[in-house]
């Protein structure tokens, strides 16, 4: 966290640099004058993508993309490891046409993809990104990077993608855009100014990642490898009411029957690591202190090596921590070259989480927070939809000559030997 002492006063942001991850204050009239971005950069005071220029008339010279990360349906994320930011259009709710909004910002996406996918004199008119996030106190934001569309490893069918939602049985389309966060520490405001005045991104005080972007659609993100991380008990619970209730949902449905919350513990892990193959869910009572065995899959389609993997799940209470008990049961369980998943609804233990980050055992830790942030980067993030989701993959009750057709439905199939149930990557659940 940036101290107050390097945040930047509302009276100087007009001319003020802008240094990575530095706080600008707002100001304290209580209107909407006080806001931070607006007086930083001359792209109003409203909406996610605030711009100069008009994308009409295709000149459009800056864009700051500004993110509240408060919208659970629409969650953009900065992944700080990888440097790529995730960020969605302006089409969210039904009613519009995907490039049919009042900002005009799926229109932008398009043409900016395109032209990132393009020859470098059509990359050079794509106006540069400056991503900020809401920031307390009052109106004052955060400044997270400079963004060049599009990733190096994504095509141009994977960076920029047009994606369903429903909200009250209405469809519409929104844009899911990849963005990647270039090594810049500091964007200079001479720089700014020349660009504002139209003159080319690539001229004087252009940082090199940006120029080099421009030239080859070379990337060099931002990556900032995470220290030894132990998260708190409120770093590993979610933050806002609807979070709460998605938990809430879920322990529910599997209430009075929770080792049938393992199938879901497979589906969340698989959400977050789609490279998963076939994983299979073990009977209780022959489990061998594993819910779940599986493998993940590297390397190229023709050769894959499968990495194989021993699943915990616990459809805990917030209440009720993962103590040093639990862990031991799946960290004895791992053999050489194996590592562990231990998915729960509530929190590690800090001694515990202490004990497997230190000792350096491979162990993905998903805890509730976790669960809720995957489930709603999948769209389910309301309780229509969730509860669809629960009930359709994971059915309250299980009839015997209803086992094929669940089998076939859902992904799930049931070994008439050992009762033992499998989940096939690309099953519903």
């Amino acid at each position: 966290m940036i101290g107050s002492e390097t945040a930047v006063a509302f009276d100087a942001l007009r001319e003020a640099d802008l240094h990575i991850d530095r706080l600008y204050l707002g100001g304290a009239k209580g209107t909407a004058g006080d806001d931070a971005l607006a007086r930083l950069l001359p792209v109003g005071n409203q909406g996610g993508f605030r711009l100069k220029g008009s994308v009409m008339k295709k000149d459009v010279r800056l864009v700051a993309l500004f993110t509240t990360g408060a919208e659970p349906d629409w969650p953009d994320q900065l992944d700080l490891e990888t440097g790529i930011f995730t960020y969605y259009g302006d089409n969210r709710k039904p009613g519009s046409g995907l490039h049919q909004t009042t900002r005009s910002g799926n229109l932008l996406l398009r043409d900016v993809f395109e032209a990132t996918h393009g020859l470098p004199e059509e990359r050079a008119v794509v106006p540069p990104f400056l991503c900020f996030e809401k920031a307390a106190p009052g109106r004052s934001v955060r400044f997270r990077g400079l963004l060049a569309p599009g990733t190096e490893t994504m095509t141009s069918d994977e960076d920029l993608s047009a994606i369903w939602r429903h909200t009250k049985g209405a469809r519409f389309q929104n844009y899911r855009a990849f963005f990647t966060v270039l090594d810049v520490g500091i964007v200079e405001r001479t720089w700014l100014t020349s660009v504002l005045r139209g003159e080319p991104t690539t001229g004087p005080g252009c940082p090199a990642p940006w120029r080099e972007w421009v030239d080859g659609r070379v990337y060099r993100p931002l990556v900032a490898p995470s220290t030894l991380t132990i998260r708190t008990k409120d770093d590993q619970l979610p933050d806002d009411p609807a979070g709460w209730e998605m938990l809430r949902m879920i322990r529910a449905h599997f209430e009075g029957r929770e080792t049938d919350f393992e199938e879901c513990a497979v589906a969340i892990w698989r959400m977050m690591a789609p490279a998963t193959g076939k994983c299979t869910v073990t009977l209780p009572s022959r489990d061998g202190g594993r819910d779940a065995v599986g493998a993940y899959l590297l390397g190229p389609g023709a050769d894959r090596v499968a990495v194989e993997f021993a699943l915990e799940a616990k459809c805990y209470k917030e209440t009720n921590s993962i103590g040093v008990k639990e862990m031991s049961r799946l960290i004895s369980r791992i053999r050489h070259r194996q590592f562990g998943v231990f998915v729960t609804l509530s929190y590690f233990a800090k001694q515990v989480y202490e004990e497997v980050r230190e000792d350096g055992h491979p162990i993905a830790m998903i805890c509730g927070r976790d669960v809720v942030e995957a489930l709603r980067q999948k769209g389910y993030s309301d309780r229509e939809r969730l509860r669809k989701w629960l009930d359709e993959g994971f059915p309250r009750t299980l009839h015997i000559d209803s086992v094929v057709g669940l089998g076939h439905s859902v992904g799930v199939g049931y070994s008439i030997l050992d009762g033992s149930r499998s989940v096939e990557p690309g099953s519903r659940v």
